[in-house]
C-alpha cells in the first residue's frame, strides 16, 4: 500500500515537471527549457548531415541526434506513463489512448519514428518546434495555438467556400489562356488542363514567368486574371483576419472568468509612449488587446498605448501603472 503510494507521488511529480511549467516552478521550467534546446539541437543535426563538408564530424553529429533522439523517447514514455493525471477523469488505460491519439501525442511520435524506421519522413521532426512556442503561452486556455485553430475551425465553410471559388478560377483562367494562346504554344498549352500551372501562378500571384500568354488576347485576359487572383487571395486573407479579431472579443466578453481586466490609460499613465512589449518588459503585464476610438486592435498592431486607450491585460501579471 505504501509503495503504491510512494508511486503515485512520484508520479505526480514527474508529471508537474514535464508539463509546461508554471514561472515560480523552477524544475519544471528548467525543463521546458531543456527540451527546447534538445529540439533545437535536433532539428541543427538534420541540416547539418545534408552538408558534405560537416562529413569530418558526422560521427559528432549523429552522437548529438541519437542523444536528443533518447530524450524524446524518454519524454514519450513519461507522458505516456502519467497520462492518468492529465485526463484525471479517464480509466488508465483510456487515459493512454486519449494521449496517444491527441495532438501532442502524434507529433511525439512522428519526431521519434523517421530516426528508426521513416527516414524519408524526417521532416516530421519539425513539428517539434510547435513545443517552443507553448513556452511563451498566456495560458493553457488562450495560448497562440488555441487561437488559431479555433478561427480555422469556426470559419472552415468559409474558407472552404473560398477555396473553392479559387479552384474555380483555376481550371477557367487555364480554358481560357488554351482557348487564346493554343494555336500560338501548342506545346505550352497543350490541353485545356496544360495553362493550370501557368493560372496556379498568375492567381497566386507566385509569378515564375517560365509559360506566358504571347498574344494579345492572351496578355488581356492575363491581366484580368491577375487581378482577380489579388482579390482571390485576399479573400480567405479577410475571413482569418475577422476570425482573429471575433475570437479576441469573444476572449474580452469573458474576460472575468478568463482573468483578464480592463483599464483606461490616463493622461498621468506610466504606459503613455510605451509599447505593449515594453509594458511586458517594464512591468511585467501582459497586454492582449487595446480598444482605440470604439476599434479593437490586437497588442501586436498597435506601436505605442496612447491616451484613452482601453487596455486588456491578464490578471496574473495585474498591478498599478
Amino acid at each position: 500500500m505504501l509503495k503504491a503510494a510512494s508511486m503515485e507521488k512520484n508520479k505526480a511529480k514527474v508529471f508537474n515537471v514535464i508539463q509546461i511549467g508554471k514561472r515560480d516552478d523552477l524544475l519544471s521550467r528548467a525543463f521546458d527549457y531543456f527540451i527546447v534546446v534538445v529540439i533545437v539541437v535536433n532539428i541543427l543535426c538534420m541540416f547539418l548531415e545534408t552538408f558534405d563538408a560537416m562529413a569530418p564530424y558526422m560521427a559528432i553529429i549523429e552522437a548529438l541526434e541519437s542523444f536528443t533522439v533518447a530524450v524524446f523517447c524518454v519524454e514519450y514514455a513519461l507522458r505516456i506513463w502519467t497520462a492518468g493525471l492529465l485526463y484525471g477523469n479517464l480509466s488508465k488505460r483510456k487515459a493512454v489512448l486519449r494521449f496517444l491519439r491527441s495532438y501532442d501525442g502524434i507529433v511525439d511520435l512522428l519526431t521519434i519514428l523517421p530516426f528508426f524506421y521513416l527516414k524519408g519522413f524526417v521532416a516530421f521532426r519539425m513539428l517539434r518546434v510547435v513545443r517552443i512556442f507553448h513556452l511563451f503561452r498566456i495560458n493553457a486556455s488562450y495560448d497562440s495555438f488555441h487561437v488559431i485553430t479555433s478561427v480555422l475551425y469556426e470559419k472552415k465553410n468559409q474558407l472552404l467556400s473560398s477555396l473553392f471559388i479559387i479552384g474555380v478560377l483555376v481550371l477557367a483562367s487555364s480554358l481560357c489562356m488554351y482557348s487564346a494562346e493554343h494555336d500560338a504554344q501548342p506545346e505550352a498549352f497543350k490541353n485545356a488542363l496544360s495553362g493550370i500551372w501557368w493560372s496556379v501562378s498568375a492567381l497566386l500571384t507566385v509569378g515564375y514567368g517560365d509559360i506566358y500568354p504571347v498574344t494579345v488576347l492572351g496578355r488581356a485576359m492575363a491581366i484580368v486574371i491577375s487581378f482577380l487572383g489579388v482579390m482571390a487571395v485576399a479573400v480567405p486573407t479577410g475571413i482569418i483576419s475577422a476570425g482573429f479579431v471575433e475570437n479576441y472579443q469573444e476572449a474580452l466578453e469573458n474576460a472575468q472568468p478568463m482573468g483578464i481586466s480592463m483599464i483606461t490609460i490616463g493622461i498621468d499613465s506610466a504606459w503613455l509612449g510605451l509599447s505593449p512589449q515594453e509594458v511586458r518588459e517594464k512591468y511585467h503585464m501582459v497586454i492582449v488587446m487595446v480598444r482605440r476610438n470604439e476599434v479593437n486592435c490586437l497588442a501586436q498592431d498597435i506601436p505605442m498605448i496612447e491616451r484613452g486607450d482601453q487596455v486588456a491585460i491578464y490578471q496574473e501579471y495585474a498591478g498599478k501603472d
